[in-house]
């Protein structure tokens, strides 16, 4: 991945074809307004951040991307396997649509969402000009909000998976998530030939892999080109808000994506 710096902004991008060829990023934690224990550039006020805080921190992001801030599309996520096909902004005087899962094919939008250990998945199909973005928490991956985008996009915009391009953002590592018997049990249910390599078991704990899970349902739905970030955000939390590592007192950093 590659750091980019705009207006004291930082933020992440998959420089390789042809997500360069599209606005796309991982904003990481600094350069905003609030305060800890969300310090700094907090994108929710689900952990007790001020909305006055939260919208001055959203008009930076898209400030500083050089794009109008009321081409926003976002969701209120709820670790579901929803997904909303986007026409028009959300108007920013209108309260979101809990879903976890946004396409589109208008270039006029900012797919825009939140996380904090989740796993970001961007989407983009070059040949049909159509974009997603997907938030897979443990509940999102068993249940294969992943797989349900691309058929999305098979299905309503006639890509090829082959021709859908994945890239895997900043999110919390094996090594830091640990998981107990309930998840396992859901991880052995969707995963039945897989799980092993999913679950890595250290006398009594147990480590789940996000990453490597949708990967593996992105390439059992066709998928030929995934990318990741292999940043966590665990492990570095002076760049990335981490519900685990901060132990639940913490923000959201933001991920959007848009055609040009």
């Amino acid at each position: 991945m590659k750091k980019v710096n705009s207006r004291g902004l930082d933020y992440y991008i998959f420089d390789q074809e042809p997500f360069s060829k599209i606005p796309h990023g991982f904003f990481t934690r600094n350069g905003g307004v609030s305060p800890e224990p969300w310090e700094s550039l907090n994108l929710s006020t689900t952990g007790g951040d001020s909305k006055e805080n939260v919208v001055k921190n959203r008009n930076r992001i898209f400030e500083s991307i050089g794009r109008p801030v009321n081409s926003v599309f976002d969701t209120w996520q709820i670790h579901s396997t929803k997904i909303i096909e986007a026409k028009n902004p959300r108007g920013l005087e209108n309260e979101p649509d809990k879903a976890d899962g946004i396409l589109t094919a208008q270039a006029g939008l900012t797919l825009f969402m939140r996380f904090a250990d989740c796993v970001p998945v961007l989407f983009y199909d070059p040949i049909r000009h159509v974009i997603g973005i997907a938030h897979a928490g443990w509940k999102g991956t068993v249940n294969g909000i992943v797989k349900k985008m691309v058929k999305s996009m098979v299905k309503d915009h006639g890509s090829k998976p082959s021709d859908i391009k994945a890239g895997i953002g900043p999110c919390i590592c094996k090594k830091h998530y640990l998981i107990k018997d309930d998840v396992l049990l859901k991880v052995q249910s969707h995963f039945p030939k897989d799980w092993q390599q999913i679950i890595t078991i250290e006398g009594e704990k147990m480590h789940f892999d996000l990453v490597l899970a949708n990967k593996i349902l992105l390439e059992k739905e066709g998928l030929l080109d995934i990318l990741a970030s292999n940043l966590c955000t665990a492990c570095d939390t002076q760049e990335w808000f981490s519900h685990r590592a901060e132990l639940g007192t913490t923000g959201r950093f933001g991920t959007f994506i848009a055609l040009v």
